[in-house]
């Protein structure tokens, strides 16, 4: 226990039993049949399941939309906060922390009740902003972090060199906070296609996303085929998360 890599026995104990095994088991069951025994039936019934695949569909394009919203809006108010000339005060960035100390089921709650008090009818459009207004702060601290350890005699170089602000950011700082970015749009995208409760509650159930499918064959017993869908989600967060990396070692080595 006087090793050092003794301290790191607790987080593998962890890791296992709340990240490995749980993968494996939804591996299994993804695999296997009412019966226990190895089936491909689970995996290929989604791609000849019409509902399932309008419904991933539909969650792509509300994943995209919102994933676009936050950027939009939180590249700015990111930008804002880091630059210490047009933000001198602590307080503001705590403005965007305070949200997030409230469960998210509680905010959505609130913000279905105050659509059915301002008589505003659910559908897409309050989806959209329930979600925009859950995840803008996960699309807006990565690229803050980014901008903040930013090494800003790069700016000041360019500047030196005759660049206009316009053209600082466009060739400097934008380029230098891709890894924020990309980090703020998994960390909006992936979670956006797989949540229930958001469009439950928003929508009034009228508009199901991925997520729901899953919760729904879960809660029927349908632990199989619900594995397997939750499997299909994990291999796309896999994909989107190895281009991510790639994406980050091209900025990292400067071939942006």
């Amino acid at each position: 226990m006087n090793k050092r890599s003794s301290w790191t026995i607790p987080y593998l104990i962890f890791l296992i039993l709340f990240v490995v095994l749980p993968l494996i088991l939804v591996m299994v069951y993804a695999f296997q049949d009412a019966q226990g025994s190895f089936t491909l039936s689970n995996v290929t019934k989604f791609f000849s399941d019409a509902d399932a695949m309008s419904t991933f569909a539909l969650s792509i394009e509300v994943a995209l939309e919102n994933t676009l919203i936050c950027l939009l809006l939180g590249y700015p108010a990111a930008w804002i906060l880091a630059n210490k000339k047009l933000n001198k005060s602590s307080v503001t960035i705590i403005l965007f922390i305070l949200p997030m100390w409230i469960n998210a089921l509680m905010r959505t709650l609130a913000t279905a009740e105050l659509f059915n008090m301002l008589g505003v009818q659910l559908g897409k459009g309050t989806l959209l902003y329930g979600m925009v207004y859950d995840y803008l702060p996960f699309m807006i601290y990565p690229i803050y972090n980014i901008l903040m350890k930013m090494d800003k005699s790069y700016a000041e170089a360019a500047e030196d060199l005759g660049a206009n602000p316009v053209q600082v950011f466009a060739k400097v700082t934008l380029p230098l906070s891709m890894p924020g970015v990309w980090s703020g749009v998994l960390m909006v995208f992936m979670p956006t296609v797989s949540t229930f409760a958001i469009s439950e509650f928003l929508t009034n159930n009228k508009i199901k996303l991925f997520g729901t499918i899953i919760q729904e064959n879960i809660n029927s017993s349908m632990w199989n085929y619900g594995a397997a869908l939750a499997f299909i989600m994990l291999i796309i967060i896999g994909i989107t998360t190895l281009f991510s990396s790639d994406d980050d070692k091209q900025v990292e080595g400067g071939t942006v």
